[in-house]
């Protein structure tokens, strides 16, 4: 029997290739057996393991009201074991089998994390009983004493490794050691700690770490610059097995478990994680607008739905953008216990050749040459910002570093962005690791528009230095506000600072065509401005052109505007406006045009952010100079309507009812509508095979909120005509 245990043990065993003596321990969820009883030597007849001090029980005080994780802050977290943040004390309490004696009995705690434990590894820990506890570095100590009982203190180093470790009790009797058996309900999860001075995500205010590491709820900012809209996110980080989730991405990065305590690696191998690019990660994205085997990203509430469905299947999940990628990026760094922050770029570049230029074509007539183009500017681009020191840079680049989930462009191989440090992106400094060339581009990008000549020669028109990285906001602190943070990414456009940081950025590589490449005379007798009208989806609305003759001559200007549907992302679906027209301009005046845009003329081809892209083009007939110029615009969606019946308290049965009407002068076919509330209710989905024209749907929902305080309830409504549709409600969740 014994040798057909060996050739099994033998077939599951990882080959070792040559390298390594152990095998590369990159998984928290496998196990190694641990001996219940160590012989030294010969066991002496007659040996019994109870005639000697052995563990009987042992408490880990993991109730959500009791002490750990009280004073860990983890009493948010839905499950039974016990979750301590690092650096930290904690309690647990032994009961013996007799009185423990300082003087003859030995006893000691084994903490184990992967399938290959190494002291030297940080993956297997041992513990022994001593009278002072050093801050930050592991050890324990008896804090009281009684009857059978001993209360111990544990410190845990405030570097060590983040993830479920096994607890085990090792008891010395003179002929060998007596361990306490494998038990799951004693498993520990330690995770970061930002109220500890010696992590190295230490957050030194209070109010920031209830933001970035214990609110669940969050909103991410979209529409664009001229039209800011706002939803909310659930993060949803201490719902049922959501940390499991969490732990289990790093398993499938591979991540070794020795480099699990550093948050730099974490961020780095979650942010290729998050995508499905190029290792089957948690969302595939999709920008195409055809969501036919998934949901369709505008439909997500959440991250828990995301993060659980592959945790199940282990396959990516259907289909994210930007938002999304961040949104689960953010529910996966708090839960860990990384302060993080969901950042929104409106006007964020595009650069596909990062020479911090985005490259707009025109043709002879002054149209935009959609075949040369290959650069974009997408209305609003989301990324993450998570805490922590960089012990790898200079001093001065830690604290705030971005890092990005979306598949955009490859880092060392992979679709990953970050972690790299804000600081180093304002002052230039994009030589320091990583991506900090890319991001900088993203918000410090100009846009040339140039006119390639009939005889080849290219002019350029106008450059733009103002549209990219217009404004980067997150949200407020305690509130449900917008913060504005731009100033965190740059400094004051044409300031000495700002010039001083690009010379620095160009210095450490960042490619730059100068002026002297090109033929360049900006206009400067016309100005041209337009505006377009505020406008509800399914309505008409005009957009207004505006130029203003500052010189004493007369000029004809040939005026060619282009309407455009585009996806967020800056990227053209269709032209469904083509307006030409020729405008007088008096000498020393202004003169407005108004171009009417009918519904009929855009709804058959809109596109779920219902965004609108508008280039205007004038040639100046006197002079052959071209004015160029462009505008994004959304339009306005219908939201939902949120409200409850009934007294709001933890533990009893409330109602909460959605309703809505249908704006568009059509049936809206196959509708789907999400509502979940973290702490109030899990996501719940409904079907509506049609709703017709102006009239309104209501759906009730049954629900028993588990978690008094205030929580948020948000719902959204999808179908092929119309996504982002969405609606909120804050709860105040009473006490039984």
């Amino acid at each position: 029997m014994s040798e057909t245990t060996n050739t099994n043990e033998e077939k599951n065993k990882p080959s070792l290739n040559g390298r390594r003596a152990v095998p590369s321990n990159n998984s928290n969820d496998e196990e190694n057996e641990v001996p219940e009883i160590e012989v030294f030597g010969l066991m002496p007849r007659g040996f019994n393991p109870k005639d000697y001090l052995h563990v009987v029980d042992i408490h880990m005080f993991k109730e959500p009201h009791e002490i750990n994780k009280q004073q860990h802050h983890t009493d948010k977290y839905y499950s039974p074991k016990l979750i301590v943040r690092r650096g930290q004390l904690f309690q647990i309490q032994i009961d013996f089998n007799r009185p423990y004696k300082p003087e003859t009995d030995q006893f000691w705690l084994e903490y184990l994390i992967g399938r290959y434990p190494q002291q030297n590894k940080g993956t297997y820990i041992p513990i022994l009983v001593d009278d002072v506890l050093k801050p930050g570095r592991w050890g324990a100590k008896i804090t009281h004493k009684e009857n059978n009982s001993v209360r111990l203190s544990i410190m845990s180093s405030a570097t060590c490794i983040v993830g479920k470790f096994r607890l085990y009790i090792a008891v010395l009797t003179p002929f060998g050691i007596l361990r306490t058996h494998r038990n799951p309900a004693t498993d520990t999860y330690i995770l970061f700690n930002p109220w500890c001075q010696e992590d190295a995500v230490y957050l030194d205010d209070e109010k920031e770490r209830e933001e970035y590491v214990l609110n669940d709820v969050g909103i991410v900012f979209h529409g664009n610059i001229n039209d800011i809209k706002l939803r909310s996110w659930s993060y949803g980080q201490f719902e049922e097995n959501i940390l499991d989730a969490c732990l289990f991405l790093m398993d499938k990065a591979e991540l070794e478990l020795s480099g699990r305590g550093n948050p730099i690696k974490i961020c780095r191998v979650v942010s290729a994680v998050i995508n499905a690019r190029d290792d089957n990660g948690v969302i595939a994205g999709s920008w195409d607008n055809t969501y036919t085997y998934g949901v369709a990203p505008s439909a997500w509430t959440g991250s828990v739905d995301i993060l659980l469905e592959y945790y199940s299947s282990k396959q990516p999940v259907q289909y994210g953008q930007c938002w999304v990628f961040a949104g689960v990026f953010n529910t996966v760094l708090r839960c860990l216990g990384i302060p993080a922050r969901l950042v929104t770029n409106y006007s964020s570049a595009h650069d596909n050749n990062a020479n911090l230029q985005l490259d707009f074509f025109l043709d002879d007539k002054g149209e935009l040459d959609t075949k040369l183009t290959k650069d974009s500017v997408w209305n609003y681009h989301c990324w993450n910002e998570a805490w922590m020191t960089r012990p790898d840079l200079p001093v001065g680049f830690g604290g705030w570093q971005v890092v990005d989930g979306t598949p955009q462009e490859t880092s060392d191989g992979m679709y990953r962005c970050g972690p790299a440090s804000v600081q180093a992106i304002k002052h230039g400094h994009v030589c320091f690791q990583f991506d900090a060339p890319f991001v900088y581009a993203e918000v410090n990008s100009d846009i040339v528009y140039s006119r390639r000549e009939k005889n080849g020669t290219q002019v350029i028109e106008k450059i733009d230095t103002t549209h990219v990285g217009q404004l980067i906001v997150t949200k407020e602190v305690g509130g449900d506000g917008m913060m504005e943070i731009t100033e965190e990414y740059k400094f004051q456009e044409g300031s000495e600072e700002e010039r001083l940081a690009l010379e620095t950025a160009v210095m450490y590589g960042v490619k730059k065509r100068t002026a002297q490449d090109t033929m360049y005379q900006p206009q400067t007798d016309v100005d041209m401005d337009f505006q377009v009208q505020k406008a509800v989806l399914g309505s008409d609305f005009k957009v207004t052109i505006t130029f203003r003759n500052k010189s004493h001559n007369y000029y004809t200007a040939t005026t060619y505007l282009s309407g455009n549907i585009v996806f967020y992302t800056g990227v053209t679906k269709n032209e469904f406006k083509k307006h030409s027209f020729s405008a007088k301009l008096e000498p020393s005046s202004s003169r407005a045009f108004d171009v009417v845009i009918k519904s009929s003329e855009y709804l058959s081809d809109l596109l779920d952010q219902a965004s609108f892209h508008f280039f205007v083009t004038a040639r100046i007939n006197e002079t052959g100079k071209t004015l160029a110029t462009q505008k994004a615009t959304v339009l306005e969606i219908p939201t939902l309507k949120i409200k409850t019946q009934g007294e709001m308290v933890a533990g009893k049965e409330m109602s909460v009812t959605v309703k809505f009407t249908n704006p568009l002068k059509k049936t809206l076919d196959n509708v789907t509508l999400r509502l979940e509330g973290p702490g109030v209710l899990r996501t719940m989905k409904k079907e509506f095979r049609q709703i017709p024209m102006n009239s309104t749907l209501i759906w009730e929902v049954k629900c028993i909120p588990e978690r008094p305080g205030l929580r948020k309830l948000i719902a959204s409504l999808n179908c092929d005509a119309l996504r982002h549709v969405y609606g909120e409600l804050n709860v105040q969740i009473q006490k039984p």
